[in-house]
């Protein structure tokens, strides 16, 4: 190749580098010339939603705080009881039916805000000490209902005091004077002690009897008034039951009467006295040949009626006894409480206990009765006594409860047991033969 081909060919090719470095040059240098439709009044406009928030896996996820419960007043429910000395065990069975009652009643009323506990009082079953107590309850202005006493004497006792101070109280007690002065505030949710004779008295006629012998020694009234209404139900039935009263002393010499009960052969003897007093006559009976049927009330309800009187109760016509409560077992809708009574505390409960525990129940449906009256306010004691007379037809688990003006059941449940062992250990397998639904004794 000459030098003038050479260079032309040269010249060529430089040139055709510098044009292919402008053409790229020219390229990634100019703005694009893409075109991006603008949107149109017809166009909807895209959206997008946003994605969740995701949380770091070390950060934990907010949690509600639960806001704690303040009540806008405490109220109490009290019991007084002998929760030391010889009856301690029974005091404190009597305080663990309000204090159970308390944890499965109290919904509706922690419902309407309010806070409900248990405010327990040890009477040691002393006059003195209950009187002492009752006016430290009294103090207390968050009490508004009360269930006690264990024993009746110590609810007649201070009586008065709860009354002045409008302070209702729900005795499981069948004493014979307890709601004699009508007071507003005193309420028994068992029968009265003196209606047993009236139980006697129908169980007698059921049983086809037609003659009977009442005998009764001093013990307060509760003897002679318990043969009395024995005698006057007697008369009500309009039955063939001829009844003959031999005496209101107290028995020293039973030859008489023992005497008397021969010579009028009568079917059953009723018998209101103490356990010595009555078991000594029918030891004194049976050896003289009388095997006709002895009865008597809740006094003789004792095993230490069998130290006095021991197999010749279960001879002849046997023995029978009248009491004012059944065994929890008694009663189908108690299945439950005897459980829970059982689990919580170690032993089943004794007769009267499921009573209590309707008691409490009692107390806690009046006073949410009152509070609903007047708008969920807190109610005052004396809006409560009122509102438990109030109640119609309160559903616990021992039956249905309604009390008259002077504070008695309506109608109290009586019962009637028969002696089946003279072994003192088997005292508690006595079993309910029959039970009688009366109305208050007039």
């Amino acid at each position: 190749m000459n030098t003038k081909k050479a260079f032309r060919k040269n010249r060529n090719q430089v040139i055709s580098i510098l044009l292919i470095t402008l053409m790229f040059g020219a390229t990634s240098c100019a703005p694009s010339t893409r075109a991006v439709p603008s949107p149109t009044a017809s166009a909807p406009t895209a959206t997008r939603t946003p994605a969740p928030t995701k949380f770091p896996t070390n950060t934990p996820v907010p949690t509600a705080t639960l806001t704690p419960f303040v009540p806008k007043a405490t109220i109490k429910i009290f019991n007084q009881g002998p929760l030391s000395g010889e009856y301690a065990s029974d005091g404190y069975d009597y305080l663990h039916a309000v204090e159970l009652a308390i944890e499965q009643l109290s919904g509706p009323l922690t419902d309407l805000g309010y806070k409900i506990e248990l405010a327990s009082y040890d009477d040691e079953n002393n006059v003195e000490r209950a009187v002492e107590k009752a006016k430290e309850i009294i103090a207390d202005p968050q009490v508004l209902c009360g269930v006690g006493h264990y024993a009746g004497t110590m609810t007649v006792a201070a009586a008065e005091i709860y009354h002045k101070a409008g302070l209702a109280i729900l005795a499981p007690n069948g004493v014979a004077g307890l709601t004699d002065h009508g007071y507003l505030e005193i309420n028994r949710i068992i029968g009265n002690y003196v209606g047993q004779g009236a139980a006697a008295a129908k169980f007698a006629n059921a049983q086809g009897f037609v003659k009977a012998i009442t005998i009764s020694s001093p013990w307060g009234d509760y003897g002679t008034r318990t043969v009395y209404y024995f005698k006057n139900e007697a008369v009500l039935l309009g039955a063939p039951l001829v009844v003959y009263n031999t005496t209101t002393e107290l028995i020293k010499d039973f030859d008489n009467i023992v005497t008397r009960v021969l010579s009028s052969n009568p079917n059953v003897v009723f018998f209101a006295a103490s356990p010595d007093q009555a078991g000594n006559f029918f030891r004194e009976a049976r050896a003289a040949g009388y095997m006709g049927t002895f009865m008597g009330p809740n006094s003789l309800s004792n095993s230490s009626l069998l130290e006095f009187a021991g197999p010749r109760l279960v001879e002849g016509g046997g023995m029978y006894y009248t009491t004012l409560a059944a065994p929890a077992s008694y009663y189908p809708d108690a299945s439950t409480f005897i459980e829970d009574f059982t689990n919580m505390y170690g032993t089943p409960p004794q007769p009267a206990i499921a009573n209590v525990y309707d008691a409490t129940g009692i107390c806690l449906k009046a006073i949410e009765e009152a509070s609903k009256a007047k708008g969920g306010e807190l109610p005052t004691r004396n809006e409560v006594a009122k509102a438990i007379r109030a109640l119609k037809d309160y559903m616990g688990i021992t039956g249905t409860y309604n009390f008259n003006n002077n504070g008695d059941l309506t109608l109290a449940e009586y019962f009637i047991y028969k002696v089946v062992s003279i072994d003192p250990a088997k005292w508690n397998q006595n079993t309910i033969v029959a039970s009688y639904k009366l109305a208050p004794p007039k």
